[in-house]
């Protein structure tokens, strides 16, 4: 059984947060937790936060819902986690002779997958 969350348009870089998604892609739940608390980055905190839900899905899956009553979230495993592009908010400074230049603020989306096979 598989249980997903998706936090969408986070203010930073795909590329940026790649490097963290991929220290917790195949470990289990509780160790995915512990290594991004030691993790001294942003994006750490972020997907933290979207792993953290991820967990609460599965709980609530099984305590209210009878066909999942079997579904076991002590074993659970990072399945798959991914750092996909957003929108990128274009933006322009000032340059010399009067010219534009561009600023791009790149956005992402996390996105955590929970199995416990």
């Amino acid at each position: 059984m598989e249980v997903q969350a998706i936090t969408k348009n986070v203010r930073m870089s795909a590329q940026k947060m790649r490097e963290v998604v991929r220290q917790i892609q195949g470990l289990p739940a509780a160790q995915a937790q512990a290594t991004l608390a030691f993790t001294p980055r942003k994006g750490a905190r972020l997907v933290a936060k979207t792993l953290k839900s991820a967990i609460a899905n599965a709980e609530d899956l099984k305590t209210h819902h009878k066909d999942y009553s079997d579904f076991d979230t002590e074993n659970l495993v990072v399945k798959e986690a991914l750092a996909q592009t957003a929108s990128t908010l274009k933006r322009f400074t000032p340059k010399a002779r009067g010219s534009a230049g561009p600023i791009l603020k790149r956005n992402c989306h996390i996105k955590i997958v929970l199995s416990d096979e």
